[in-house]
C-alpha cells in the first residue's frame, strides 16, 4: 500500500523520551520522506547540564539554539529540499519551550530576545504532531534506551515540560496540531499501531488542535 501525506512539513514533538526520533525514522522510510534528527548526542553541555542545572542550563540553551537554527536553516531554507515531505523529530519552538523550564527570569528574558530575532527565517511545520505519553512510561522508555546523563531527570521536570508544551500548543491558533494519547499506544512494537498513527498522518486536519 502507498500511503501519502498532504503536508510538505511534519514535525514531531514530545517530552523527553516519547519516542520521536523512533516514529520520525519509522515514518520517513513509509512516507519516501527526508528526516530531520535533532543531533543533541552532540551536545557537551548536556551532561554537565543534568550534574549542574543552575550552572550549566544557560549555555545549554544557547548551544541548542544555534545548533537547532543553523540545521533548520539549511536543511529547511538553503537546501530548498521541497520536492519530498521532510519529517522532523523537533520544532524550533523548542528552544523556548525547554528555556522555560530551565532559565532564571533574567537569562530567560535575554533568550527569548535572541529566539525572536532569528525565529521568523524558520518555516512553520504544517504538521505539529505531539506524542503525548503519562510521566511513567516517559520514565521507563528514559530508562530502557540508557542514557546514563539521563538517570536524574525528576518526574516534577517532565511535568513542568509537559504542561508548557500544552500551554505552547493552545496558543498555536495558525498551526495543525495533533496530539496522539501514547499510553495505549505501541508504535514501535505494534503493527496496528502505527498503521494506526500513519494513517491519521494522512488526513487533512484543520487548523487548530485536533486529538487521536
Amino acid at each position: 500500500m502507498i500511503f501519502e501525506t498532504p503536508y510538505q512539513f511534519i514535525a514531531i514533538e514530545g517530552n523527553i523520551g516519547a519516542g520521536k526520533s523512533t516514529l520520525v525514522n519509522m515514518l520517513s522510510d513509509v512516507l519516501k520522506a527526508k528526516k530531520i534528527m535533532e543531533e543533541f548526542e552532540d551536545n557537551s553541555f548536556l551532561p554537565k547540564f543534568y550534574e549542574n542545572r543552575s550552572r550549566y542550563a544557560f549555555p545549554l540553551e544557547m548551544s541548542f539554539l544555534a545548533a537547532r537554527f543553523n540545521q533548520l536553516k539549511k536543511q529547511l531554507v538553503e537546501d530548498k529540499l521541497f520536492g519530498e515531505p521532510i519529517i522532523s523529530d523537533y520544532i524550533f519552538a523548542k528552544c523556548l519551550l525547554f528555556s522555560q523550564n530551565t532559565l532564571d527570569d533574567d537569562e530567560y528574558k535575554l533568550y527569548r530576545q535572541m529566539f525572536e530575532i532569528i525565529n521568523f527565517q524558520i518555516p512553520q511545520p504544517d504538521l505539529l504532531v505531539y506524542l503525548h505519553a503519562p510521566i511513567e512510561k516517559l520514565q521507563w522508555n528514559i530508562s530502557n534506551r540508557g542514557r546514563v546523563y539521563e538517570k536524574k531527570i525528576e518526574d516534577n521536570y517532565l511535568q513542568s515540560l509537559q504542561e508548557t508544551y500544552f500551554k505552547y500548543m493552545n496558543s498555536q491558533t495558525n498551526t495543525r496540531v495533533l496530539v496522539v494519547n501514547c499510553a495505549g499506544l505501541d508504535f514501535v512494537n505494534n503493527t496496528n499501531d502505527f498503521d494506526f498513527l500513519l494513517q491519521a498522518i494522512c488526513k487533512d486536519f484543520p487548523i487548530g488542535m485536533n486529538y487521536l
